[in-house]
């Protein structure tokens, strides 16, 4: 009897379509392949855990034609190679986002910002996948910017039955075989496989697309404890009291009712700005260049992935133009001369409306402000043996007390 009678997983059907899918998609091989297959009749389709195991509904593969199956391969190890499942668990931290609606909300977002780069070139594109479109949202943006500009309601009604599992979103189901069960990849195994995914999309140029190609840099980049340490000083930075913080009438004081015919306002919090200063000077290598972009990404994550609060200012002895943070890598990092930073505070501090906190990335090599800005300031600074490519016998001074300093590279923090 075939397995569409007897009601069993056609695995024959199922490797033909993730053969398919490495056959269109070669640069995931490493990752389609690790995935291990567990039948399950209580998933609705296809579902991913955090181990990297695959659960697979056998009426699904009945119906489903495998041109069909195999962007569906392609659509859940996506999830994983992006590690949807920890940002996930990061921005529901961050937003206090709790509950199923949320992380289906999450399992949405994240749909919209892979399947721009699933579908198309060999695969199939099932009746009414998730897109951006759909939501009128434009494409090529990541999870957290998509979780902003949508809620559950009349548009998403038609995805409540979404549930590309725990490693999707996070959230753990029923059906997860869990840490110890079998199968499941450790986590020094799941960073091998991202690692040669990551190989073969670079060694790849020019026909994978943009998106894919932003997360392979990304990954040779992994997240390092000083990276954590400046998105941390930068979150303290916004935290304190009066950053962000200003008076509105929009909302009236609760004690203007204690003072009858005037109307108090209220102190209201808004989002945090913050400017990037990056020192394009020529004591700065291309690699520290390439650095600071990254360096930039995670900056904008300690603002809760707000991009459009965060501009980048390159500067070497002259501001250049202040740019909006659209896409890191679209940044253009002009310089080349000598270092002085005042004039990057100077134009940072010249903005409308000014920021909350500036950010400095830099290899120490200038003069700072004699006086302190009237903002927070976070300074990353990039190592240094002591040198100064005009007088090597000098030592350049440290960043003034009133900023907070990260060095960037082995030697920590203070």
């Amino acid at each position: 009897m075939t397995p569409a009678a007897t009601g069993t997983l056609d695995r024959d059907k199922l490797f033909t379509a993730r053969l398919h899918a490495v056959q269109v998609r070669p640069y995931l091989a490493t990752a389609l392949f690790a995935l291990h297959v567990v039948e399950s009749r209580q998933v609705p389709t296809m579902a991913v855990d955090r181990h990297w195991r695959c659960y697979v509904s056998p009426g699904f593969v009945a119906r489903t034609p495998v041109a069909e199956l195999a962007g569906v391969w392609v659509h859940e190890v996506s999830h994983l190679l992006r590690d949807h499942h920890g940002r996930g668990d990061r921005v529901a931290r961050e937003r206090g986002l709790t509950g199923p609606g949320e992380r289906l909300r999450m399992n949405i977002a994240a749909d919209c910002e892979i399947n721009d780069d699933v579908f198309g070139d060999g695969l199939a594109r099932p009746e009414g996948v998730v897109d951006p479109a759909g939501l009128g949202l434009p494409p090529g943006e990541l999870m957290e910017d998509y979780l902003r500009w949508f809620r559950l309601g009349p548009r998403t009604q038609d995805w409540v039955w979404l549930d590309c599992g725990s490693g999707a979103d996070g959230r753990e189901r029923e059906w997860d075989l869990g840490p110890d069960g079998a199968h499941g990849l450790s986590p020094q195994e799941r960073d091998a496989v991202r690692f040669r995914v990551a190989q073969g999309i670079t060694g790849r140029p020019g026909s994978v697309p943009q998106g894919w190609r932003r997360w392979a840099e990304e990954a040779f980049h992994p997240p390092q404890p000083w990276r954590e340490l400046l998105g941390a000083a930068v979150r303290s930075a916004v935290s304190v009291a009066g950053v962000g913080e200003d008076y509105t009438y929009g909302r009236p004081a609760r004690r203007s009712s204690g003072v009858p015919g005037v109307v108090l306002p209220a102190l209201r919090r808004r989002p945090p700005r913050v400017c990037v200063v990056i020192d394009t000077s020529g004591s700065v290598s291309d690699a520290e260049l390439g650095s600071a972009l990254l360096e930039v990404t995670a900056i904008s994550r300690a603002v809760a992935g707000r991009r459009d609060l965060v501009t980048v200012l390159p500067c070497d002895a002259a501001a250049r133009v202040v740019h909006p943070l659209c896409r890191a890598e679209d940044i253009p990092l002009l310089g080349g001369g000598g270092t002085d930073l005042r004039t990057g505070f100077a134009r940072a501090l010249r903005q409308a409306p000014g920021p909350d906190v500036v950010v400095v990335l830099t290899d120490g090599q200038t003069p700072w402000p004699t006086v302190r800005p009237p903002c927070r300031t976070v300074v990353g600074l990039f190592p240094r043996s002591g040198y100064d490519e005009r007088d090597p016998d000098r030592v350049p001074d440290r960043p003034p007390d009133w900023a907070r300093v990260v060095d960037i590279g082995p030697a920590g923090h203070r």
